[in-house]
């Protein structure tokens, strides 16, 4: 699965919240409409790329997202982890913390869900 551009990010994020539809609906769930041509060569890259699914009803295509958002998210954080913090996730909270994104009270919710995770 390769990176995707911002505009694709943002085509997915709209296909995975409305879940199955055509491109005049995706366009409606969007907060920032672009151009209907260009949302609809971008869902036509997606597909391409294996990201989307597509079925034709009567004259229009209804799209459908082929990855879950969850799978998404997982190789792209692998790979975030991987280019830029040594395969290390020990560095990647670190990070967090240095940049006084992630607080004391969130890193022991950090911690506690991990412990718990234990458990199971």
């Amino acid at each position: 699965m390769e990176k995707l551009s911002i505009q694709e990010e943002q085509a997915m994020q709209v296909i995975w919240k409305t879940g199955e539809g055509n491109i005049k609906l995706f366009l409606d769930n969007m907060e920032e409409k672009p151009p209907y041509t260009t949302l609809a060569s971008t869902v036509k890259n997606l597909e391409k790329k294996g990201l989307v699914e597509s079925r034709l009803v009567g004259n229009a295509y209804l799209y459908r997202p082929a990855v879950s958002e969850e799978e998404y998210k997982k190789h792209f954080m692998n790979g975030v982890v991987k280019d830029y913090f040594d395969n290390s996730y020990k560095q990647l909270v670190n990070f967090f913390v240095e940049q006084k994104k992630l607080s004391p009270k969130e890193l022991k919710d950090i911690i506690d869900m991990i412990e718990n995770e234990g458990k199971k």
